[in-house]
């Protein structure tokens, strides 16, 4: 986990170079970095990015609260001449383990899921099952 804050600490600080250049930018958001972050906080970030074009993938996911909070705001901020809303992929939680209270008492809660973020008009999801999400990604 150190080591993954620090490479994304790095890549936040060349994002501005990164932006000169022509290609799609994937942003690699830790959990330490959304760890203590309200669900608005949350959403704000990955918001900005995905409205700068940017894909967004979290390494462990938004809870379905903090998701559904998402899209809510993103239907709000829609705009026909702007910014054309996000497409949305995560792994489903695991089907081969007890995800419940007695699983979660016991050590086995699987509710860490990636999430790939990214604007609808750049991202297309071409396959997605328990192990691979495949999209298709477009540059500006």
């Amino acid at each position: 986990m150190k080591y993954t804050t620090k490479l994304l600490s790095t890549l936040g600080d060349t994002m501005t170079e990164t932006k000169k250049h022509n290609g799609v930018q994937i942003d690699l958001i830790s959990s330490d970095r959304l760890d203590g972050m309200a669900t608005m906080e949350k959403i704000q970030l990955i918001l900005d990015s995905v409205r700068d074009g940017d894909i967004v993938i979290l390494e462990e996911g938004l809870t379905p609260d903090e998701e559904s909070r998402l899209i809510e705001t993103t239907m709000s901020e829609i705009d026909p001449d702007g910014f054309n809303g996000i497409e949305i992929e995560t792994y489903p939680q695991s089907s081969g383990g007890d995800s419940g209270l007695f699983g979660r008492i016991m050590g086995n809660d699987d509710s860490s899921r990636l999430t790939v973020i990214g604007p609808a008009d750049q991202i297309e999801t071409l396959h997605k099952d328990e192990t691979v999400i495949s999209a298709l990604v477009s540059g500006n």
